[in-house]
């Protein structure tokens, strides 16, 4: 409680203590150490008298204190008595059974933020149990939460709802004394008549400065009256039994990467209510909305505490979001705040930090207790039991991890949300604490070595369900662990080469659905140039290769990485991995394509369809299909290439790979723009465009948005089309740098892209809306940028339609010869209607040339 609550009254009126100590010391123009320097005592045992927690001093100490305070006659005798009452006449005491109303020795409420769902439980556990204890870190808002649910069951309590502020140093009559005399009796004897069989509430506050006390006092009183029901708050559990321990986490914060658009899309997460409530106190003004990515960032370094928000949103009245995180983002433990200070001048005032407020939780643990928490402290994000143990295990020794979670749960170290297995996070300023502990102890490299060696088995067994039904689930554990696995990645990748590599190698097609084949190539890279990993088994240096071509095929680096892809094959040939071969001849399908190579590229789908069926492997099976679906289209069979869909579709239905299934239908979207059904190509790909959003995969969905814009184009919807332009490309009507945009909330800049091909495919949106516009001049320049952008990119039939763009909007015979050349060197045959749109000018180049 604040020291207004300590300094309330009890029931009738009566003078606490702490009323007459201050305002003799007052009168008598003393501060609290000059008191306690007069009387002999400690400066603290002044200040608990004066905040009421204590509440029950020895009788030599209110000896001390009267004679330093000069009392006599009447002033030491109701001093002396009020301190150290003497035992009241048997009876009831307080209001009649039949008095209407329930006394309440309680200050009102604070608001709260975030809480009514823990207002709403703990009010119903109170009913159920006879002791209820709320246990936290300091700051996380236990003596608040308590506060509101105790008025908020006050009328269930109509023998009277008050509360007690336990002092440092108090002994069990203390705490007894108190806790009747807060309901109008002196002698527990007599709080059983006081109630008369009606049921009560008293609220116990910060138990941990005399847990042993604290539970004698409560057995007593709650065998003397059952009908009295107790809240306490306390850093631990009272340890009665039949004690109901329910911790209180810090408030939700937004997740990892989280970049709220307005204060709608923030004030979802109570953490950044909180602390943009306080910030605007502090300044009077909100936060701007540039600041709000900051303000996200901010509250979830600072775990959601509510004291830690509000000591660093008092600091916005200097600095700014964006300056607060960077500023403290990082030393979030060093936040202080000022010790309520009744005097000016006294110099026992000072500050208590966030790391002294950890640091008493983590003593109470045992020591085994602490070193397996600084392990712990390795995690970044969520984790489960399992990995927990494999954290903490000892070389063949097994490690129970539940007891200690327990442990750190009741303590309120640990958050524990949601039901699937990632669902154990140590709090923010906890692992910072414990991190700084394993620091001091020489164990950080052998925890984050461990931490990677963890984390790289988690991936290994993980990253086959990121192919087939497994897919959605696989995708969704990792994200969980992206913090975990970068951290991991960064240390192994300067310590321990070859687990990063391990870990790395696994990684690709979860890079690649998350726009981060970039940033992945580099890492693999690096780890196979790195000399280090050159004893690397053979198959995982071929997993590594591969990884790399098939992210590079993203961004159209795949030409760097076409000897990697050939390197890898041979390898899993020549061991007989035929898993690795059939991945291998797949990359390599993608990236010969991406070169213009099309009948090499066709001639690996053969062999993988070959191997794929002689196997039973049926996804594999699907996926040589799909690569020859392009091969189909390339040389216009588009009734071949839409039974090859039909067939890719059949079989990933068959496998339960949805991924395939969707790309398969992305894939009957193009097709079907090629056969010049506009309107059902773009429901088909606006469909299939929503669907990849929930999977992620950004290269593909930007590929698909695209050809919707495309056929949309065609069909001459030229505001919807300018439309989709505006959201893939929204740098203005030229090419130029790429700002993110609504549709790239996932996908950074540079992400799963191949610049050259999606220049390509922008030119021919925008070509084909200038002719429709009648601007033929406009058009010949996107249709002409198209062109050159298509001839180094993945999709060659985007330079013949580019090509032939280029020759309707120009009506120049000499496009043709272009155009001849380029269906010569890829293969590509022109579409019926591509034919008939060309026909007058391939009539008037044939009569120049007999001319």
């Amino acid at each position: 409680m604040t020291p207004d609550h300590d300094r309330s009254r009890s029931p009738g009126g009566r003078t606490l203590l702490s009323d007459l100590v201050r305002g003799h010391r007052l009168a008598a123009g003393l501060t609290q150490a000059e008191l306690a320097g007069r009387a002999g005592v400690g400066v603290r045992t002044v200040r608990d008298l004066e905040r009421g927690r204590a509440t029950r001093p020895q009788r030599t100490t209110v000896e001390l204190l009267a004679d330093a305070l000069g009392l006599t006659g009447d002033d030491r005798r109701e001093f002396v008595a009020t301190a150290r009452p003497a035992p009241a006449e048997p009876g009831p005491r307080g209001p009649a059974p039949d008095d209407p109303g329930t006394p309440i020795a309680l200050p009102p409420p604070v608001p709260l933020v975030g809480r009514d769902r823990d207002v709403a439980e703990v009010s119903d556990l109170i009913g159920a149990y006879p002791v209820v204890s709320l246990v936290g870190l300091a700051g996380v808002g236990k003596s608040a939460l308590a506060l509101t649910v105790a008025h908020s069951v006050a009328v269930r309590h109509p023998a009277g709802v008050a509360g007690v502020l336990v002092g440092e140093g108090s002994d069990a009559a203390d705490v007894l004394a108190a806790s009747a005399a807060v309901f109008g009796v002196s002698r527990l004897a007599d709080l059983s008549c006081r109630l008369a069989g009606r049921p009560a509430l008293l609220l116990v506050d910060a138990v941990e400065r005399a847990p042993g006390p604290v539970a004698e006092a409560l057995r007593s009183l709650t065998a003397a009256a059952p009908t009295l029901r107790v809240l306490v708050t306390g850093r631990r559990p009272v340890g009665l039994t039949g004690e109901l321990v329910r911790p209180v986490s810090p408030l939700d914060v937004p997740p990892p990467g989280a970049r709220p658009a307005d204060r709608v899309d923030l004030d979802r997460w109570p953490a950044a209510v909180l602390f943009a409530a306080r910030l605007t106190q502090a300044r009077h003004a909100p936060p701007t909305p540039v600041e709000l990515p900051a303000l996200a960032a901010l509250v979830r370094r600072l775990g959601g505490l509510p004291l830690a928000i509000e000591l660093m949103a008092a600091r916005g009245r200097i600095l700014d979001v964006t300056e607060l995180l960077d500023r403290y983002g990082d030393r979030v433990l060093d936040l202080a705040a000022v010790r309520p200070v009744f005097e000016p001048a006294d110099p026992a005032a000072g500050t208590v930090t966030l790391r002294e407020a950890v640091a008493t939780s983590y003593h109470l643990l045992a020591p085994a207790e602490r070193a397996a928490l600084r392990r712990l402290s390795a995690f970044r994000n969520r984790w489960s039991v399992e990995l927990a143990e494999e954290l903490l295990a000892h070389g063949a020794d097994r490690w129970d991890a539940v007891p200690l979670l327990d442990r750190l749960r009741e303590l309120g170290l640990l958050s524990v949300r949601g039901t699937g297995p990632f669902r154990f996070r140590l709090l923010d300023a906890v692992r910072d604490f414990a991190a700084e502990q394993a620091e001091a102890e020489g164990e950080t490299d052998g925890i984050r070595l461990r931490h990677a060696t963890v984390v790289a088995g988690l991936v290994r067994r993980t990253a086959p369900g990121l192919v087939g039904a497994e897919l959605p689930g696989t995708v969704h554990l990792l994200d969980e662990a992206t913090s975990d696995i970068t951290a991991a990645l960064a240390y192994a990748g300067e310590r321990a080469p070859a687990t990063a590599l391990l870990l790395a190698a696994a990684l690709p097609r979860w890079w690649r659905l998350r726009g981060r084949d970039v940033s992945g190539r580099r890492w693999l890279r690096r780890l196979l140039d790195d000399p280090r990993t050159a004893g690397v088994p053979p198959v995982l240096r071929a997993w590594a290769l591969l990884g790399a071509a098939r992210l590079a095929v993203e961004h159209g680096a795949g030409a760097e990485e076409l000897p990697a892809a050939r390197a890898a094959l041979v390898t899993f040939t020549e061991v007989g991995d035929v898993t690795g071969e059939l991945s291998a001849r797949s990359v390599l399908c993608a990236l010969l394509r991406g070169l213009g190579a099309h009948d090499e590229a066709r001639e690996q789908a053969e062999a993988a369809l070959s191997l794929a069926t002689r196997h039973g492997r049926v996804r594999e099976t699907a996926v040589a299909q799909h690569h020859l679906t392009w091969h189909d289209v390339r040389v216009g069979q588009l009734a071949g290439a839409r039974r090859r869909l039909a067939t890719v579709d059949r079989l990933a239905a068959q496998c339960g790979d949805q991924r395939l299934r969707l790309l398969a239908r992305a894939d009957l979207a193009e097709l079907t723009r090629l056969e010049g059904r506009y309107a059902e190509a773009v429901e088909q790909g606006r469909r299939a465009a929503a669907a990849l959003v929930e999977l992620g995969d950004p290269g593909r969905l930007r590929r698909v948005v695209g050809s919707v814009g495309l056929a949309l184009a065609l069909q001459g919807r030229i505001d919807d089309a300018s439309a989709v332009v505006a959201e893939l490309w929204p740098s203005g009507p030229v090419p130029g740098p790429r700002r993110p945009s609504a549709a790239e909330r996932f996908d950074p800049p540079g992400a799963g892209r191949d610049a050259r091909t999606e220049d390509a495919l922008r030119g021919l949106i925008e070509g084909q809306v200038a002719l429709h516009r009648g601007d033929r001049e406009l058009a010949t320049e996107w249709f002409a940028a198209a062109a050159e952008a298509a001839s180094g990119g993945a999709d060659r039939r985007d330079l013949v339609e580019a090509l032939v763009g280029l020759a309707a909007s120009t009506g120049e015979v000499t496009v043709l010869d272009r155009l001849d050349h380029a269906r010569q060197t890829t293969g590509v045959s022109l579409l019926p209607r591509e034919e008939e749109l060309l026909y007058s000018l391939v009539a008037q180049r044939d009569r120049a040339r007999r001319g």
